[in-house]
């Protein structure tokens, strides 16, 4: 028979438990236990633990047993080992989608991978890889928007370049060869205002087309030596879009250069990002029209900052900018700012307050102001006890004159509720989005089901300040509406949407629409 006894003499400074029998385990500890009273006991009596030296200041705790709670116990769910082992190695390989064109080093691939080419620099190698990808929508919509009355098939077609040259410089580009002019490829079939024919619209033009990258990488790349700062930055027909879209949405030809993750522990900010940008052309604003009262994108020039802030258990954005009018619409610059807080509060309501303001304009000739004024908004979502399914929301706003995003072709109040969404793709009516005098808001449910569907359901209200019959106000009097959206995935790039609206507007015709599409994502 076999014990295990511990020797008490170190081997090479380490303890061993080493097998023995009974008998040489007992002949082994007399040959090595000292005799009480001998001088190896004394020496041992020596080398006791000593007691810990506690620093000046510092004070010793009576232990209480109080503080700590019990080991947890597991007798009702006994250890299982190959449960442990599962958790490691049961995995199965997910079929991810894949842009549907990809050269060189792929997108989020497993490793390990072929190493990356000297030329731009050792310290920022050059890893050449083209991927295309995008999503093609196509939709069946009839839409009475009151003033016309038409039902169509339209599709459009949206196409992403990327050239990656390094881990963070490339060139960018995005296509939408199957509209022109902000009209899409389709075919109206029935309506009162029907063509009754087929319009094809081909557009070979970028719709953005910029180089983005990071100065201390190049500079690393230019000098060989690593450097401890980052300035990512971007150049050409940018894409910029701040507050969800609500400040900012469109491309614009100019650039942005951003100082990031800046932190004050005295300001209680963990986090902050700073950018500022300007735009030359392409700079699409709602308040600033021509002579004919169509957006005037050539003659406007923008020059701001923005900031995005973690800090005080929330996040913070902000922004100002100065819109440059130039010939006939130089009387319409004004200046533009936004500020936004989001948190939650108490586990059971995620709240959003933003606020937008124009102010400066000077018409001449006593015109009205085009971009003056502001607008509060609030968006609220209860957390239930199902807080990634079942979401009730209710949004509101209020603006006083005409307030206006910075840069975007549609309103402020796009993301208020879906009564308020266009689709960037037929005429598919909604309420008036521009807040302009008006306050109202929108109460509705979303559910996502098991993740693998989705329904809203809404109910939506305008109400003028003003009273109604106010010349130049978008809203001539009441607003209401009831919409409806449904989503379902058929594939893992296939989704399927429709959706269903009408509207009750005072001193206007109703309005009355319904949609059904087909995405395709790639």
């Amino acid at each position: 028979m076999l014990w295990f006894a511990r020797s008490q003499r170190a081997i090479d400074g380490v303890r061993r438990w080493v097998p023995m029998s009974a008998g040489v385990a007992f002949a082994a500890f007399l040959a090595v236990a000292p005799a009480p009273g001998s001088v190896a006991a004394a020496e041992d009596g020596a080398h006791e633990k000593p007691e810990p030296r506690i620093p000046e200041g510092v004070e010793r705790v009576p232990h209480d047993a109080d503080v700590f709670k019990p080991d947890p116990g597991y007798e009702s769910d006994p250890y299982n080992p190959g449960a442990q082992v599962e958790i490691y190695g049961g995995k199965s390989e997910v079929d991810e989608p894949r842009p549907v064109f990809e050269l060189q080093r792929p997108l989020y691939v497993e490793g390990p991978f072929e190493p990356g080419s000297e030329i731009t620099g050792s310290k920022n190698l050059f890893i050449p890889n083209l991927r295309v990808f995008g999503d093609w929508r196509n939709e069946v919509v009839y839409a009475d928007n009151g003033a016309t009355e038409i039902g169509q098939a339209a599709t459009r077609l949206n196409i992403d370049v990327d050239l990656g040259l390094t881990a963070t410089e490339r060139l960018h580009a995005f296509f939408q060869p199957l509209d022109k002019n902000g009209k899409f490829t389709r075919c109206e079939f029935f309506g009162g205002d029907s063509i009754d024919d087929c319009e094809l619209e081909l557009d070979g033009n970028a719709e953005t087309l910029f180089f983005e990258g990071d100065m201390g990488r190049i500079t690393e790349s230019l000098t060989g030596e690593y450097n401890n700062y980052d300035v990512p930055f971007a150049v050409g027909k940018v894409p910029f879009v701040a507050q969800n879209g609500l400040w900012m949405e469109d491309a614009i030809i100019g650039g942005a250069v951003a100082i990031p993750a800046l932190n004050s522990p005295s300001l209680d900010i963990s986090n902050m990002d700073i950018t500022f940008f300007a735009g030359f052309d392409d700079v699409d604003n709602p308040g600033i029209v021509d002579a004919n009262g169509a957006v005037d994108d050539n003659d406007l020039n923008v020059y701001g900052a923005m900031a995005f802030i973690d800090a005080t258990q929330g996040y913070w954005e902000a922004g100002i900018a100065y819109l440059d009018g130039e010939g006939e619409i130089e009387d319409q610059s004004n200046v533009s700012a936004t500020i936004a807080f989001t948190r939650r509060y108490g586990g059971w309501l995620s709240n959003s307050v933003r606020v937008f303001g124009n102010f400066g304009q000077d018409r001449d000739n006593g015109l009205d102001e085009t971009a003056d004024g502001f607008a509060l908004l609030v968006e609220n979502s209860l957390i239930t006890a199902k807080p990634l399914t079942f979401v009730p929301y209710f949004n509101a706003w209020v603006g006083i004159d005409r307030p206006q995003p910075l840069v975007s072709d549609q309103g402020l109040l796009q993301n208020t509720g879906i009564a308020f969404q266009a689709d960037a793709l037929t005429a598919f009516p909604e309420l008036d989005d521009t807040a302009a005098d008006t306050f109202g808001g929108a109460l509705g449910i979303e559910y996502l089901f098991d993740l693998d569907q989705q329904i809203v359901g809404e109910v939506a209200t305008v109400q003028t300040h003003q009273g109604d019959r106010v010349q130049g106000q978008p809203a001539q009097g009441e607003q209401y509406a009831l919409a409806l959206r449904y989503q379902l995935p058929l594939a893992r790039d296939w989704i399927f949407r429709a959706d269903a609206i009408h509207g009750w507007r005072e001193n206007a015709d109703d309005i009355t629409g319904i949609r059904t599409e087909i995405r395709w994502k790639f």
